[in-house]
C-alpha cells in the first residue's frame, strides 16, 4: 500500500493535479483551486473560453462500492451549487460568463487512473 492509498488528503491532491493537467491539455485555463467558503468547496475552478467551469473532482479505487460519479450525493451538489454562487458574487470578472459544473471521474490503478470528464453533469 502505497502513501497515497493511506492519505485521504494526499490522494485528493494528486487526483486534482492529474485532472487539472488533463483539462488543460483539452484547452482549460486554470482560475484557482481548492475555493474554500462557509458552504463548501469547490476542487479546480476554470475558464474554457467565456465559461466558467466548475470541477469536482472524484477518484475510486479498484473495487470500490460506488463508483465516483455515483459518489456525488444531492447534499454535495447542493453545496457545490451554494460554493460558486457564493464565489460569483465576490469576483467582479464574472458577471457576463456563462457557467457549467464538470465532474472528473476517476478509478482504478494509482499508477495508471482511467480519466472520465462528464461536462454539464450537474444542473443549475
Amino acid at each position: 500500500m502505497n502513501a497515497l492509498s493511506r492519505d485521504k488528503n494526499a490522494r485528493g491532491a494528486w487526483a486534482e493535479e492529474i485532472a487539472l493537467r488533463y483539462l488543460v491539455k483539452q484547452g482549460l485555463s486554470e482560475v484557482t483551486r481548492n475555493y474554500h467558503c462557509r458552504y463548501g468547496e469547490i476542487d479546480l475552478i476554470l475558464s474554457d473560453g467565456d465559461t466558467v467551469v466548475f470541477t469536482e473532482v472524484r477518484y475510486r479505487a479498484k473495487g470500490a462500492m460506488v463508483n465516483a460519479l455515483e459518489s456525488i450525493s444531492p447534499a454535495k451538489q447542493r453545496r457545490l451549487l451554494a460554493s460558486a454562487e457564493h464565489y460569483l458574487q465576490r469576483s467582479n470578472n464574472n458577471n457576463d460568463r456563462n457557467c457549467r459544473f464538470d465532474v472528473i471521474a476517476m478509478s482504478g490503478d494509482e499508477e495508471q487512473p482511467t480519466v472520465q470528464w462528464i461536462r454539464n453533469a450537474i444542473e443549475a
